[in-house]
């Protein structure tokens, strides 16, 4: 057989066909990463921000012209006394600020009220024998009773002094409001400084409470209350009005009056004092002043023709007022700022409030809470 003839090789049927492929099993997925560390990162970053613009703070403030010392007494170890008007003289005149609201919460992260702070600042600037003057900046619809009586008295005591250390004038300078507790504040001062278009006076007293029984029967609520006294719902406002009685309304009115007499007292008091030490050069109040403490409000030039103020002008005219009741031709003014430190930013995050729920009824109440008596004009809140 040639080997032509030969055919050619051929592996048995089952080579014939190619392996079938190996299958390999999937790779193990690999175990996902903790977030963990890029939260802690990101806090990390922030407080690095948050250092980094508390020292490009404290830096600005090297350039800044308005200079800042801070304050090493007792007094106001968080106090940083700042010039507001450098006027190249060792006297000073303190500015502190009322504005808004008198109340006794706290203002800010600092933890202090508004008594609280200008305690402090009183208290600094009777310590500083360079401080001959303050001058009370007052802006305020009023506030807390309470409150506005308690800083009433810091004022009196400051100007009073102590034995062996004499008091300092106070000189106050109303803003665009002045009214109800920011006038009762002002009285206590030496010399009450208005603008023409200043709004003060609403001398009164004001007890706010809502009565929702009607709304209760309307959505089908029946109130259940178990007292100890006859009296101790009072001012509840789950009660028809045919509910309350007489007495009550008499009691709750005997409350009103005898605040309000306390009020005109302090008018009395307060305007007295400093015409005495005043005399000619201040106003007097007009013999019929209590025809008008009837909680309407006056203008600046009202309240000088009643003797509620002793001058009319702007905050300039209450600087030079200082000066001339301080026997000083010129002096700085200076005023008191709370210094803040990153203790009071993570002082935030131990704080936690109730959730309110706000309906929106197309306007604004005042914003008064039940129970609380005040010194306020309510028709000038937002």
């Amino acid at each position: 057989m040639d080997s032509n003839d030969i055919p050619p090789f051929a592996p048995p049927p089952p080579y014939n066909n190619p392996p079938p492929p190996i299958m390999m099993p999937p790779p193990p997925s690999r175990p996902r990463k903790s977030r963990g560390w890029m939260i802690v990162a990101l806090v990390l970053m922030v407080m690095l921000g948050l250092c980094l613009v508390v020292i490009l703070g404290q830096w600005m403030e090297g350039l800044s012209p308005i200079k800042v010392t801070h304050g090493s007494t007792s007094a106001g170890s968080r106090l940083d006394e700042t010039i507001i008007e450098d006027n190249d003289s060792a006297n000073k005149i303190v500015v502190v600020e009322v504005s808004g609201i008198i109340t006794s919460r706290a203002m800010d992260q600092s933890g202090l009220t508004m008594v609280e702070k200008i305690k402090e600042e009183l208290k600094r600037a009777a310590e500083d024998n360079h401080v001959k003057a303050v001058l009370l900046r007052v802006d305020s619809p009023g506030g807390e009773v309470l409150a506005s009586d308690e800083i009433y008295g810091l004022v009196k005591d400051f100007q009073n002094g102590k034995p062996g250390k004499p008091g300092k004038p106070v000189i106050t300078s109303m803003g665009n409001l002045a009214a109800s507790g920011g006038y009762y504040i002002s009285t206590a001062s030496r010399w009450i400084v208005a603008n023409e278009m200043t709004i003060t006076g609403s001398i009164g007293v004001i007890l706010h409470a809502w009565n929702y029984r009607g709304l209760m029967d309307k959505v089908g609520l029946t109130p259940q209350t178990y007292k100890s006294g006859k009296h101790k719902d009072m001012l509840s406002g789950e009660r028809t009005p045919d509910e309350i009685p007489a007495d009550e309304r008499e009691m709750v009115q005997a409350l009103i009056d005898e605040t309000y007499g306390r009020f005109k007292h302090v008018v009395e008091e307060g305007r007295g004092a400093a015409h005495g030490k005043n005399k000619n050069e201040g106003k007097a109040l007009a013999e019929d002043w209590k025809d008008y403490a009837d909680g309407r409000v006056l203008s600046g030039n009202k309240a000088l023709e009643l003797g509620f103020v002793d001058e009319v002008g702007n905050f300039d005219k209450a600087v030079e007022r200082a000066r001339i009741i301080a026997h000083i031709k010129n002096a700085n003014l200076v005023e008191y700022k709370v210094r803040y430190d990153l203790s009071d930013f993570f002082r935030l995050f131990g704080k936690t409030e109730a959730p309110t729920i706000k309906v929106d009824l197309g306007m604004e109440g005042p914003k008064l809470e039940t129970g609380h008596l005040y010194f306020l004009s309510p028709s000038f809140l937002h």
